[in-house]
């Protein structure tokens, strides 16, 4: 049977597929976490005294915390693998969400988001790794799209959940409720979640399956002075600079924007926010499944990859229309195709990784880009922040920003990487 082709399913079992489940959940207890604050801006801005630069600050120390933990957690969970680090990041991150209900000011919300930046930036190079160990190369675009879909259920569900328990219990219950939720999923995985292997419920046909690339690589830790001399990571450590910002600007600041352009109160935000992230999980999943279907119709791992890129990186673009766009729902309809656009383009350019380095380097290359992705959203925040200010809220030019990075960043990859395999490690 040619490699791309998809066998059915119920051959070989749905295992791997319920391992994908807790990546999702625990994708989307993340972002329900992160998103916190987001929905809370106006409120916290009132009752704290916030301007635009101060939020700036604050997210800030979030994706500052983020990027420089990143490589360290990535190396965390190729040393301890992905059930032990998954586990004690999610620990971390879930105290530091409560801590949030303790602050008072701007410094000990900053101290606090710190402490979530530093837990959550274990997530992907967990759940990366855990794909890399769980799934043959055809099927990993397509999981990855399926657990980094989470990311949009826990920002649709923020929007839903927050505004109800700031309303009923006050703003600080949120951190309490949000952060139990991760003490229900680690729970969860520590029970259920072994190695392929060492699975109780792994059908030998399944496993089979999952090791149908190839017998598994040596566990050698590989130095990061050897993966920075290799073109494929800087390939996926340009490609996370140059449009991770993007997609935190849209997390951070588009109730902020609805709020300032529309008008919307923190009842009225939920509807329009839960169908943009709704249609992002819909492009995270189909931006998955694009290379594994064209595969299946006899494509190079290289042409589908990058066709479904090209793909995500066009569909990001119409968002410079929101300069000329004074319709809510017309807004909605730009913001959701990007949105949707972003996550299936984040599913292709994470699975480059397990396309180009050994499983047991991949860990530490998702590290890297994270580091990469997050320095560059550290460095915008405060900008977006001050511009804000200073223009008085006039968001258009970075839309115009937001919509031209994606076709930018994959000329980059290309020049970079013109055919996906294996590097030489």
């Amino acid at each position: 049977m040619p490699s791309g082709s998809i066998e059915p399913g119920s051959s070989r079992g749905y295992v791997r597929w319920s391992i994908c489940a807790l990546l999702f959940f625990a994708t989307t207890v993340n972002y329900i976490d992160r998103q916190v604050i987001a929905i809370l801006k106006p409120t916290l801005q009132h009752d704290l005294h916030w301007n635009e630069k101060d939020f700036g600050w604050i997210v800030f120390a979030f994706s500052s915390a983020y990027a420089a933990a990143m490589p360290f957690a990535g190396r965390l969970i190729d040393r301890l693998g992905a059930r032990i680090g998954y586990a004690i990041a999610i620990i971390v991150w879930s105290l530091a969400s409560m801590s949030h209900a303790a602050a008072h000011t701007l410094w000990q919300f900053a101290a606090a988001r710190i402490g979530l930046g530093i837990g959550e930036s274990a997530n992907f190079p967990a759940a990366i790794t855990t794909v890399a160990e769980w799934f043959p190369k055809k099927e990993r675009a397509f999981a990855t799209g399926m657990f980094n879909s989470g990311s949009n259920l826990g920002a649709m569900i923020a929007p839903l959940l927050v505004p109800f328990v700031a309303l009923h219990f006050g703003w600080r219950a949120t951190f309490f409720v949000t952060g139990g939720l991760d003490l229900i999923w680690l729970a969860a995985w520590l029970s259920y979640f072994r190695k392929p292997a060492g699975h109780p419920t792994l059908s030998a046909a399944e496993l089979a399956y999952i090791q149908s690339d190839g017998a598994p690589e040596a566990a050698v830790q590989v130095p990061y002075a050897k993966l920075v001399t290799k073109r494929a990571a800087w390939a996926f450590i340009c490609g996370k600079f140059m449009t991770d910002p993007v997609w935190w600007f849209y997390l951070f600041w588009l109730p902020g924007f609805l709020y300032k352009a529309y008008g919307l109160n923190l009842t009225q935000l939920g509807l329009p926010l839960v169908v943009i992230y709704l249609s992002a999980d819909a492009g995270s999943i189909f931006g998955g499944w694009l290379p594994s279907f064209l595969a299946s119709r006899g494509w190079s791992l290289n042409r589908a990859r990058k066709c479904a890129m090209l793909i995500c990186a066009a569909g990001a673009a119409p968002v410079v229309s929101l300069l000329w766009t004074h319709s809510l729902w017309v807004a909605v309809l730009f913001l959701s195709v990007a949105t949707a656009s972003h996550q299936g383009w984040s599913a292709n350019l994470y699975t480059i990784v397990p396309d180009t380095f050994p499983r047991k380097a991949v860990g530490s290359v998702v590290g890297l880009g994270g580091f990469a992705g997050v320095a560059g959203a550290m460095l915008v925040a405060p900008a977006v922040g001050h511009w804000l200010d200073f223009s008085h809220g006039f968001y258009g030019p970075l839309f115009v920003c937001a919509g031209m990075m994606y076709l930018s960043a994959l000329a980059v990859i290309q020049a970079l990487v013109p055919r996906l395999e294996q590097a030489e490690l």
